[in-house]
């Protein structure tokens, strides 16, 4: 059985406790990583056959400064950089439509996505137009391209989302008002550079944000029914490095060394749950966002607590693994016991660093509830978490978190 993580598969006899066996992919972009990284961009994009390549980013990250200095380093290397800037949070389909038609407008060759989540997810959008055609809401689901995509490159400004080194692509579909996941292998960037410097520039919101969007992943990606022993190595030190790291960056943000440690983290759970996929907090998630335009990893922050301990039930032990990489004393200790320990360590963490505790404070209203419960059931996210869940089941989980 080949361990590609994709929701296509059938899922593991015995459940998530048991280890699974046969053979394991691991995909992995090559990872630059350290302070000044970004000084490495223009020899790799010149690597990836770069001549004029397309600078995928937004306002913020323009502002910061960041673009400025990465263009001078493709330049530095005889590049001929062409940028396309209007990213937003949530990347809208027709942002995707555009870039791609900038994309073709410049000849570009090789995408770079500078930024957040947002930015990497639109990037990528970008190359599956390239080398695919069609529209980008005809790729939602897993494997469906079926032509080479144009080299990529990310650079990630936030420490969380792991789209720099992840198979997925998150977009939003405005007609429907829900977020679309695509999957597959190709969407694996061919380089990643992660430079900590980048992330001093992130508003407190929004370090929070993907700080817990990290955690997400790397609990996700431990009990993820498609779980693995390559993955679970990063799943544990990722879900580590923030309990112990993330709120330091909120009350010292110019502390370099947390900063680093966060950077570690998402780099991290981003390959730990590309490896693995997640589950249903990124499924339920992805419908809120998609809704009401919600911070993904604020609603993580939100709904991660409750499905801890729904999915403690189904796959327990590994929940006592999670919660010593948390930091929490669990030796011995019954596994749903420890889940709940998790759940509420997870919580604590929450409020620290500023998250709401409910998700009617973004908006979501008891009327919300079965719209974005049928939904759910949709996203390939819930197809690998660790335990069943009914279109009641998920509404029940909604219901809780508001």
């Amino acid at each position: 059985m080949v361990l590609t993580a994709t929701p296509a598969r059938p899922r593991l006899s015995g459940g998530a406790d048991e280890e699974p066996t046969g053979l394991v992919k691991f995909h992995a972009p090559e990872v630059v990583f350290g302070t000044g990284s970004l000084s490495e961009a223009g020899f790799a994009a010149a690597r990836l056959g770069a001549r004029r390549p397309l600078v995928v980013t937004d306002p913020g990250i323009i502002a910061a400064g960041w673009v400025d200095e990465l263009l001078g380093h493709l330049r530095e290397a005889g590049l001929r950089p062409v940028v396309w800037s209007q990213v937003t949070p949530n990347p809208r389909d027709h942002e995707v439509r555009a870039a791609f038609a900038h994309y073709l407008e410049w000849e570009c060759d090789v995408i770079i996505g500078i930024g957040g989540g947002s930015c990497a997810d639109a990037a990528k959008g970008v190359a599956v137009l390239s080398g695919n055609g069609g529209d980008i809401l005809d790729y939602r689901g897993v494997d469906r391209m079926t032509q080479p995509i144009p080299p990529l490159l990310i650079i990630p400004s936030t420490s969380g989302t792991g789209a720099d080194v992840s198979q997925f692509c998150i977009v939003t579909d405005t007609a429907r008002s829900v977020k679309v996941t695509i999957m597959g292998r190709a969407l694996v960037p061919d380089i990643s550079i992660t430079d900590p410097r980048l992330l001093v520039t992130m508003p407190d919101l929004l370090n929070a944000a993907t700080g817990l969007d990290a955690l997400t992943h790397g609990i996700e990606a431990f009990v993820s029914l498609a779980h693995n022993p390559l993955a679970d190595t990063h799943a544990l030190n990722a879900v580590g490095l923030v309990c112990g790291h993330l709120r330091s960056t909120i009350t010292d943000p110019l502390e370099t060394e947390h900063r680093r440690k966060m950077a570690q983290a998402s780099l991290q759970a981003g390959l730990a749950f590309s490896n693995a996929i997640l589950g249903a907090t990124h499924a339920m998630s992805h419908q809120v966002g998609g809704l009401l335009d919600a911070p993904h990893g604020v609603v993580n922050g939100v709904l991660l607590p409750h499905v801890i301990r729904y999915n403690a039930r189904a796959t327990p032990d590994r929940f006592v693994a999670l919660a010593a990489a948390a930091g929490l004393d669990v030796a011995g200790m019954p596994g749903e016991e420890a889940a709940e320990l998790l759940a509420d360590h997870v919580r604590r963490l929450a409020d620290d660093v500023g998250v709401p505790r409910g998700l009617r404070e973004l908006g979501v209203t008891e009327a919300d509830v079965p719209r974005l419960a049928d939904t759910t059931l949709d996203d390939a996210c819930l197809t690998t978490n660790p335990r069943a869940a009914t279109l009641h089941d998920v509404e029940k989980l909604f219901l809780e978190a508001l």
